[in-house]
């Protein structure tokens, strides 16, 4: 008999604890956006539209006129009505070269989140869809990429920091990429091509673990980006 009543309790426990892991999940705030019109878009630096690419309708972001005094800026389209702390985007890219693409372009395109109210800062992952399959193993190495705007360029990591915020992943230029970019603190993990491990780790985010902000669909020099099927999971 106590031998039954230790089972009993131990299996009231996992069920306890299984119960509160679901009801944890279930508390967790999920938002889709599925890109098909710029109703709830506003713009930084940029011009979007509604257009279909390659079998589905999509979001194209370009970056607009004008100077912006380097890349890694503040140019996307974004959902001034979210804020954002830690959790979950998801979200279907391609980075395809614009016809005026310079010889340096490389179809940069990615997430920017935790967008300050006033755009003057944010962190943001993108990829370089031209270097994934390149000759060059060094160009190769620098197919993913972490900023934060406006102090943490990649040029900056790249003199203080080589390697530690870029990485290796494959990419083909022109063709949907899924990203999944998961934001706890301090730290940021990206996978691509729905794996299960990610492929750039992000431990020391530079605007700190309690920033807090807008998500937006980011772009840099010589792209036509474009954006489908984006998801938000918010974990507080």
């Amino acid at each position: 008999m106590r031998r039954f009543k230790m089972q009993l309790g131990a299996v009231v426990l996992l069920l306890t604890v299984c119960l509160g892991s679901i009801s944890s999940f279930a508390a967790d705030k999920m938002e889709t956006y599925p890109l098909t019109s710029m109703e709830q878009l506003k713009l930084s630096n940029a011009v979007a539209k509604p257009m279909a690419y390659k079998g589905r309708d999509a979001i194209q972001v370009k970056l607009g006129p004008g100077p912006y005094g380097g890349p890694d800026r503040n140019t996307f389209a974004y959902l001034p009505g979210v804020d954002f702390h830690n959790g979950v985007i998801e979200v279907d890219v391609v980075g395809a070269l614009a016809a005026e693409a310079g010889q340096d372009a490389r179809g940069f395109v990615g997430i920017a989140f935790r967008i300050a109210p006033d755009l003057s800062k944010c962190e943001g992952i993108y990829l370089r869809p031209t270097n994934g399959r390149a000759n060059d193993q060094v160009r190769r190495n620098h197919s993913t990429q972490y900023f934060a705007f406006p102090d943490y360029t990649f040029a900056r990591f790249r003199k203080e920091s080589p390697e530690k915020y870029e990485s290796y992943v494959d990419l083909v230029p022109g063709e949907w990429t899924k990203m999944r970019i998961e934001v706890e603190g301090e730290r940021a993990r990206l996978y691509v091509h729905g794996a299960e491990q990610p492929v750039l780790l992000v431990n020391d985010l530079k605007l700190g673990k309690d920033a807090r902000g807008s998500i937006g669909l980011w772009v840099d020099s010589g792209t036509e980006g474009y954006f489908s099927n984006l998801r938000i999971t918010y974990k507080d």
